[in-house]
Formats: C-alpha cells, structure tokens, sequence
C-alpha cells in the first residue's frame, strides 16, 4: 500500500515538473529581424520563425521590421502565416528611423500587434511592377517605395479621409490597384485598423510617422524599445483562430531567432541587384554560346543564372528551381563523358546540382530533410569521377595516334617499283602514291615522312638504320 502511494506521489511531482516545464516554455518570445527587401528568403526566413513558435509553444513572436518593400509573391506567403499563426505575431518597426513602405505596410497590417518606434514611418504601399513605376493620379509621380511622401502629414487628417479614386490608366494597372486596395481593406477590417488611410497608402503612396499612425488608429502602440512593448502589451486580449488568448509578457525569455546559412545564402541570390545581374549572366551566356556553338562555358555558366535568377524573382517556386538546377547538373556531368570540354561541362554540373540540392531543402518535416552529408557525399562522388575523366583524357592525349593519315608518319612502306621522282608504294596492305627526293628500289623499304592528301613523302632506309614500324606488304 505504500509503495503504491509512493508510486502515485512521484507521478504527480513529475506531472507537475513536466506542466511547469510547459508553461516555461509559453513564457518564451521569438524574435525575427528583417531589415533588407521582402523576397524569397526573407519570406523563408519568417515562416519558419512562425513554425518553430508554433512547434515550441511560444507565447508571442516579434517581428523587427525595417523594409522599402518587396515582391508580392513573398509578401502574401508572410501574410498568409501570420493570418493562420496560433501564435501571436507582432510587428515592431525598428530601429528609429527605419521604415515599413510598400509590402513592409501590409505585412503590420496584418499583424496581430502593430507597433512602431519614434522616427520611424509607414506607407507608400502602391504596387509597382519589375518593370517600372506605376502611375500616380493625376500625373504626378508617386513617392518612391518606402520613402515618406512630401506632403503626407498635410494631406492626412484626424480620420484618415475618404479615399480618392486614382486616374484612369490601363486595365492592367488598375486592376493592380484595385487587387491591392481590396487586400489592404479587408487585412485593416480584420485587426479594426485604419482601412480609409490604408487605402489612401495605395492608391496616392501616403506615409505616416509613427506618431500620427498611432493617431489615425494605423497602429496599435509607439515603443521606444522592445522592453517598452513588451510593458505595453502586457494582459492585451488577442483573438487567434483557436480562440483568444490574454498576452502575459511579465518575464518573458526573449529568444533571437538567426538567420541559418540557407537563409543568408538565399538572401544573397534574391538581393534584387544580384537577381538583376544573374539574369544579364543567365540571358547573355546563352546567347554567347548561341553565337559560338561548343564554347560550352557561356552556356553552363548562363543556364545556371538564369535558373537562380528565375527562383530569386519568384517565377519558379524554390523546390522546382531546386529540382530544374539538380536536373541540369546531371545532364552537364553525362554531357561531359561524350564533349571535350575540358572539364568546364563537369564542373558546372557539380555546381548546379550542389546548389540545387540546398534550395530543394524546403521542408522541416521530419524523415523528409536533405541530410547535407548525403549531399556532400554524392558532390564529391561526382567530382572524383570528374577528376577521373579529365585524367584519362590527359593521358589518352600522350598515346601514339592509331588511326587515320597521322598514324603513317614515320612508319614504313616497300617500294613496289623503281622510281627516281614518283612511285607505288605498299603500306599496311594498300597501295600508295610515293615521292621521293632520291631514286628508290623494287623492293627497298622507305620511311613515311609527312603526307599530303593521298601522296606520301618518302625517304630510303639507310642499311644501318633499323626500321621503326614496318608495315605489311602483302
């Protein structure tokens, strides 16, 4: 009986160290730090923070925010986890002077918290294609993304104003305008934001300071650090999709979350300057080897920047960027066992299926991962093989030629006739046309020194010299 009574209180210490184990890990806030454009990397970057809190039973995730703007693609992958996180995602725009313009304003829109630091602003969230600036209304130029608009705090008032049509312009981009204007709208009607001066953010590029986006109910607070947030929103009643939650933030552990090494390797192909310069390399590599069929290096090395610069401006998705730059690998590395190239086919092949292999590794799933070992193992299989290829081929280049019109010089032939300028001649069974600078015998055996077409230079044996290749005369 005891022993069973001791059995039970034990159990009820190790349920209450495991329950308080659990609300210690509640009590944790991860922090994400975004401070470049939103691309494929930074979206990356920001789901898998949002996972990790979700699968850690983190108690709130922040968001440091410092953008001009990014893809839409991207933007709308952010906002899409942020909508469906069950945990709360607050967006702080930080440090002071930083700026959330463009897709940076519809990413705090749709934050469960928004918040901004003195000196910071918001806005300036009309679309603009890759290819150039969208029009402003009535002719004039919209401020550029992510910069405050001149006349913004003039043209704001204490309610946000009505809206004002933007100009009639093409189909195309008032359908950009409109898509965006219903998006802003309906992500401001969701959190009880200011929705008539989102609207304005779009269709005129209005910005705000962060003191008068917290006047026009844009944002929800103005902190002067993460500390002062954190006091701030402390007991804040949130509605999640599995219910409300009430904020405790009194002793929250807060945990940076870092960029891995894929993250930054991706953030460097996506920077929209390096993606522009890949695409040039990409485009003009082909048309170099287009001009120039075998030269083989322009076209591995555009294929390859042009797959990375295809994935780096959102046309592919990772995975099929990934799988398109593992494919083109495989086939540069069989391409180079029946081209000589010199290695530059091999080469470029183990390059491309080594980065192809890192981007493919979309997926935290468990049993479902990359193991970088396995990638590893297989590159320098390739490579070695590589390796084993050109060094054949360096050594087949050392070899005695054993075919075709090189192969009979130096060789021997007989004289099937006397001639004094020009004769027969029998080498390895076929008869020839031979001149010769010195009469020559019926019979007499002469050395090939050069050939011209089908006549062959001969010159007479010497008695004392052996004969090198004798070639069959019967």
């Amino acid at each position: 009986m005891l022993a069973v009574v001791a059995f039970l209180v034990a159990w009820a210490a190790v349920a209450q160290v495991a329950s308080s184990e659990r609300s210690g890990g509640s009590k944790r806030a991860f922090l994400l730090t975004v401070q470049d454009a939103i691309g494929a990397a930074t979206a990356d970057y920001i789901v898998r923070g949002i996972e990790r809190a979700e699968d850690e039973n983190g108690a709130l995730v922040v968001i440091e925010l410092d953008t001009p703007g990014g893809l839409d693609t991207s933007m709308r992958t952010i906002i899409q986890a942020i909508l469906g996180s069950s945990v709360p995602v607050a967006v702080y725009v930080w440090p002071p002077g930083a700026r959330a313009a463009s897709a940076g304003t519809y990413i705090l829109y749709a934050s469960h918290i928004a918040a901004m630091a003195p000196a910071t602003n918001v806005g300036a969230a009309t679309p603009v294609p890759i290819g150039g600036t969208a029009p402003a209304p009535g002719g004039e130029s919209p401020s550029a993304p992510g910069e405050p608009s001149p006349d913004a705090e003039d043209d704001a008032d204490d309610s946000g104003g009505d809206a004002t049509p933007a100009a009639p312009g093409s189909a195309s981009e008032r359908k950009a305008i409109n898509d965006a204007v219903a998006y802003i709208r309906s992500l401001a009607e969701q959190r009880g934001r200011n929705a008539d001066w989102a609207e304005r953010a779009v269709r005129e590029a209005a910005s705000l300071s962060a003191s008068r986006a917290l006047e026009l109910g844009v944002i929800d607070y103005v902190a002067r650090d993460l500390d002062d947030l954190l006091a701030q929103i402390d007991g804040l009643k949130i509605e999640l999709a599995r219910g409300e939650v009430t904020l405790d933030t009194d002793g929250l552990i807060i945990e940076r979350v870092e960029a891995d090494w894929r993250t930054r390797f991706l953030a460097v192909v996506s920077n929209p300057t390096v993606a522009y310069l890949l695409l040039l390399i990409g485009i003009y590599g082909l048309i170099l080897e287009g001009y120039n069929p075998g030269a083989i290096l322009p076209g591995v090395v555009g294929a390859i920047s042009l797959l990375l610069a295809l994935f780096a401006l959102q046309v592919l998705p990772v995975n099929f960027a990934g799988l398109a730059l593992m494919l083109l690998g495989v086939i540069l590395i069989i391409a180079e066992f029946f081209m000589p190239s010199f290695g530059a086919l091999g080469i470029g092949g183990v390059a491309a299926f080594v980065i192809g292999s890192i981007i493919m590794m979309d997926t935290d799933v468990p049993g479902f991962g990359i193991s970088m070992g396995l990638i590893a193992s297989i590159a320098t299989a390739a490579s070695l093989l590589l390796l084993g290829i050109i060094w054949l081929a360096m050594r087949s280049r050392h070899r005695p030629v054993v075919s075709g019109s090189e192969q009979m010089e130096g060789a021997s032939a007989v004289a099937l006739e006397d001639f004094e300028r020009e004769g027969a001649v029998r080498v390895y069974g076929e008869r020839w046309r031979a001149r010769s600078s010195v009469p020559v015998k019926k019979g007499q055996q002469v050395r090939i020194a050069r050939v011209e077409g089908l006549l062959l230079h001969v010159e007479p044996l010497e008695p004392e010299e052996p004969p090198g290749r004798t070639a069959l005369s019967h």
